[in-house]
């Protein structure tokens, strides 16, 4: 998509000529050239999306799966703690834990999984942010918003058993472990991923 910019650029140039010309020649008024131009734009867009099969559709599918994926295994763990689903997995869960959280069942008292929490998330918006070169005001209102809910999922963290907070650590620890070996040049040329003008050779 990023390196598709420069050439949408020009094709949108050119077609905003083409429109300029062409209405002119047919006395359309502006409103109308402005109507033919976008609906034109949009077709070209969509063909270079199917061109070079990088739909921007195709970002958003990962977070439809993820989503409902993350609220179903958080309302498990929250079941199995509680002892929803029987009090033998209650009482597994309750000594199944390791170093200091050794009762998955109770609140981190120590508050080490929500403050690490929240620090990774945080840390996976500001690599996010860094990447951005050009951030439209909505953009900077998005980013603030999660930087926002970030620190408000310490103290939620805090209230709910240890189980669902170090299943929330352990998945934003994962994202950001991906965040920062996607931004590995070496990474990205193993897998095929083309240069980017915003592509780092000292990303880290």
């Amino acid at each position: 998509l990023e390196n598709l910019q420069p050439e949408i650029k020009n094709l949108s140039e050119r077609l905003r000529y083409e429109v300029s010309v062409r209405g002119k020649q047919l006395g359309w008024s502006e409103k109308v050239a402005r109507f033919h131009y976008k609906k034109n734009l949009r077709r070209i867009v969509t063909e270079l999306y199917v061109r070079d099969n990088c739909h921007p559709f195709k970002a958003t599918l990962l977070v439809w799966v993820q989503v409902p994926m993350w609220v179903c295994m958080s309302l498990a763990l929250r079941n199995c703690s509680v002892g929803a689903t029987g009090s033998e997995v209650q009482e597994q869960f309750s000594a199944g834990g390791v170093l200091w959280f050794t009762d998955l069942t109770a609140p981190d008292s120590t508050w080490i999984l929500p403050v690490s929490l929240g620090l990774v998330n945080l840390l996976i918006l500001e690599i996010f942010a860094v990447q951005k070169m050009k951030v439209s005001r909505f953009q900077k209102l998005v980013t603030n918003f999660f930087r926002v809910v970030s620190v408000v999922m310490i103290p939620v963290a805090a209230t709910v058993p240890s189980s669902m907070a170090l299943y929330w650590l352990s998945s934003s620890f994962m994202g950001l472990s991906h965040n920062l070996l996607l931004r590995s040049p070496a990474f990205r040329r193993l897998c095929w991923i083309p240069r980017t003008k915003s592509e780092s050779d000292t990303p880290y």
